[in-house]
């Protein structure tokens, strides 16, 4: 992503080991922070961490983004029934099909009893396709 742009230049960077040492050293950072600061539910009188929330409402969203995927290769194999394909989906299409209809439920009953997290996860989703434009407009200019 940094690389195209899409992040800070600094992530792009590898370091001697030939790793991304500053990207690791912020995911890492990033990362405590979510697991460090604790959170308090009134109405069960649990504590928990900012992650274990946050997994929560983004679990619907990558529900989403999975079935979208499975459904991507139905699309890619009617748009381009001729392309080399270095790799089988196992069982297609009964299995990507099952795949994307048990998600679906899934997905529609976390909606009807979980909307609590499952439209918070949407929202924060939808949260990053302003911030994805403002990174692809700093690219082009290369503000970051």
């Amino acid at each position: 992503m940094a690389r195209d742009g899409l992040f800070f230049r600094r992530a792009a960077t590898v370091n001697r080991a030939h790793v991304p040492g500053w990207s690791l050293a912020m995911q890492g950072a990033w990362a405590g922070f979510l697991v460090l600061v604790r959170t308090y539910d009134p109405s069960t009188g649990a504590f928990g961490n900012l992650f274990s929330n946050l997994l929560d409402y983004v679990v619907s969203a990558a529900l989403l983004f999975y079935i979208l995927t499975i459904a991507g290769v139905f699309r890619l194999r009617r748009l381009r029934p001729d392309a080399e394909r270095p790799y089988r989906a196992w069982g297609y299409p009964v299995v990507p099909a099952l795949y994307i209809l048990s998600a679906a439920i899934i997905l529609a009953v976390l909606f009807l009893y979980r909307p609590a997290t499952t439209f918070p996860g949407l929202v924060i989703v939808l949260i990053g396709v302003p911030i994805y434009f403002a990174f692809r407009r700093s690219a082009a200019g290369k503000t970051f």
